[in-house]
């Protein structure tokens, strides 16, 4: 049989010039729908009035910085086919991360936003829990992104999980998101609470921002209200300073399986180093992901002496500067604890 390229073998060489233009085609085409935007996570509303042309609804969208480019938005739009498919009236845009994801909420309508709160001092897994019951994001999927190392130094963030980097705030999110935005959201905000002079505050006290966030989130797991948080952060500091152990229940609650409950005297025997009763010194990580009050209250805690704290039973401490006051203070919290056990036993017999 003959080979034609035996006789033209200019052929093969057009051919590979073809399949490079096609190439390049489809790189510059997809490099034009697919254009990232510098604002893709702020939720904003705009209004696009009737009649306008394309080049003015792109200008409407630069203005309100959803849009970094207007040329390769309106080359994408008739790319796509959509020059004369965008209707007007109001929209608000959400997760804009590129000229596609703005085009379909422009065409086919932006979906509908859902609120979600993440509370001071959740852990990344009561976090998973909300996203999954609140937005159907796959709970494995979320912890298996908070767990990637890879993502992590992708963040420039030190620690074995993001836990701690995920900042307690209300956001608005669509159902079904991909949790990498969701994850990148709540960072973003973590740096954007973190600010120069806390970074200076960080290294003159000798801790890394991971070690601030580390205390931070013990004393939010302690604190329940802000006038105390500066002085249990003081406590923490001066046993730090004197080489204790913190003795901080928190960590322990963080490593039981069936938590928040009553320590027992096992629990706080775990090998885990977690375990602040076994090893000296700051555990590995954050135990859960605290606000700012207490981010704020690791970095400047207040001037004192106290070396233990004791519940109250009513939210409040109390604290003391030696081993025999601490003794003194638990055992009047034990006997308050005993009286409100009869009393509730007692209402609880009257009501049968």
């Amino acid at each position: 049989m003959l080979d034609i390229k035996q006789f033209n073998p200019g052929i093969k060489t057009v051919g590979s010039i073809a399949g490079i233009v096609i190439a390049s085609i489809l790189a510059f085409y997809l490099l034009v729908i697919y254009w990232p935007q510098s604002n893709p996570y702020e939720r904003v509303e705009i209004n696009i009035p009737r009649g306008v042309t394309l080049s003015k609804i792109g200008d409407i969208l630069k203005e309100r910085n959803i849009i970094s480019n207007k040329r390769t938005f309106t080359m994408a739009v008739k790319s796509l086919g959509h020059e004369k498919n965008i209707p007007a009236g109001r929209y608000i845009l959400h997760n804009a991360l590129n000229n596609r994801t703005i085009i379909n909420q422009l065409v086919y309508g932006a979906p509908s936003l859902k609120r979600i709160t993440v509370l001071e001092g959740w852990t990344i897994d009561e976090i998973a829990n909300e996203l999954e019951a609140k937005l159907k994001i796959n709970k494995k999927s979320f912890l298996s992104l908070c767990h990637n190392k890879r993502m992590i130094r992708l963040f420039n963030l030190e620690g074995n999980s993001f836990e701690g980097y995920l900042f307690p705030d209300t956001y608005s999110f669509a159902e079904g998101i991909d949790p990498y935005l969701v994850l990148t959201r709540m960072v973003n905000e973590f740096k954007n609470n973190i600010s120069k002079s806390m970074e200076v505050q960080a290294q003159e006290l000798g801790l890394s921002i991971l070690e601030v966030i580390t205390l931070a989130s013990i004393i939010e797991g302690e604190a329940i209200y802000d006038s105390e948080r500066s002085i249990i952060s003081a406590v923490y500091h001066n046993r730090l300073k004197k080489g204790m152990k913190l003795q901080a229940d928190p960590t322990i609650q963080y490593i039981i399986d069936d938590g928040p409950r009553r320590l027992l005297n096992h629990d706080l025997k775990i090998k885990s180093n977690y375990n602040t009763y076994l090893y000296k010194g700051l555990p590995p990580g954050p135990i859960n992901n605290p606000g700012k009050e207490s981010i704020i209250a690791a970095l400047y805690p207040s001037v004192n002496e106290f070396l233990y704290f004791v519940a109250k039973g009513d939210g409040y401490h109390t604290f003391t500067k030696n081993e025999k006051d601490h003794n003194k203070a638990k055992r009047k919290f034990q006997e308050v604890r005993r009286r409100v056990n009869r009393l509730k036993n007692k209402i609880e017999s009257e009501g049968k």
